[in-house]
């Protein structure tokens, strides 16, 4: 008898509960929204989807712009950031796998070219360069000739991508921040360029030898010339 009563109460509990929720949006207009029925991580695909969502009835007030009504438009796309559970799903948080941007790169730029670089951490300001950073590109050759020359030859290159580099400190982290260690190895540097200066960069990788300085905002590149041993000290004090 005991159980017959608890089976009995619990079905009341949940009728009311039910009725409750019924009560509070008679009179309210309802949308059915799609909710995260657990976590879904970041690349899942839009395609497996079906069995980690559920439908919710919310007020018309309480659906999110953008949200997503029907699974099928997800197709082809991935998730973009982890979903929490509960959380509406959103068209926006969707993507085209070919349209992501990795980490750790930025875009290209329309009508410019990516060459990569192997450098040595010296030749790479230690190693202190990420991607978005602007760079100037320095060759160094011998001529046939023996003459012996350095130059600069282009300014405000954009770095796409840095792959070898220590990780940076963390700027929040709530100990005192270390400097990041020197490379041990050499660094891909990966540069956005027309391709004019691309052939100057690979000349200067086959031919010579090339520096990385990275440039600041308002910095001064007027003045430079081709350096050889007839004018490297001119102008200086003896």
């Amino acid at each position: 008898m005991a159980l017959v009563l608890l089976v009995a109460g619990t079905l009341v509990l949940l009728a009311y509960v039910r009725g409750a929720d019924a009560r509070a949006l008679a009179g309210t207009r309802t949308v059915e929204v799609l909710v995260a029925d657990e976590l879904i991580p970041q690349g899942t695909p839009g395609g497996e989807l079906a069995g980690l969502v559920r439908t919710e009835l919310l007020p018309a007030k309480a659906a999110l712009p953008g949200r997503v009504t029907d699974l099928s438009s997800l197709a082809g796309r991935v998730s973009t950031v982890d979903l929490q559970p509960g959380e509406q799903l959103l068209a926006g948080r969707f993507e085209d796998p070919d349209d992501l941007q990795a980490v750790g790169t930025v875009a290209v730029p329309e009508g410019l070219q990516e060459v990569s670089v192997l450098l040595e951490p010296q030749r790479v300001i230690g190693g202190r360069i990420a991607a978005g950073d602007t760079v100037g590109v320095y060759l160094s050759q011998v001529l046939p000739s023996g003459t012996r020359q350095t130059s600069d030859v282009l300014h405000h290159v954009l770095v796409t991508q840095v792959q070898g580099a220590p990780a940076a400190p963390d700027p929040d982290a709530e100990t005192e921040a270390e400097p990041a260690a020197t490379p041990s190895a050499s660094l891909m540097i990966t540069l956005a360029l027309v391709a004019k200066d691309a052939e100057t960069v690979v000349f200067g990788m086959e031919h010579a030898t090339l520096w990385l300085s990275l440039e600041t905002e308002g910095d001064d590149t007027s003045g430079t010339r081709v350096v050889d041993e007839t004018n490297i000290y001119v102008g200086v004090p003896r």
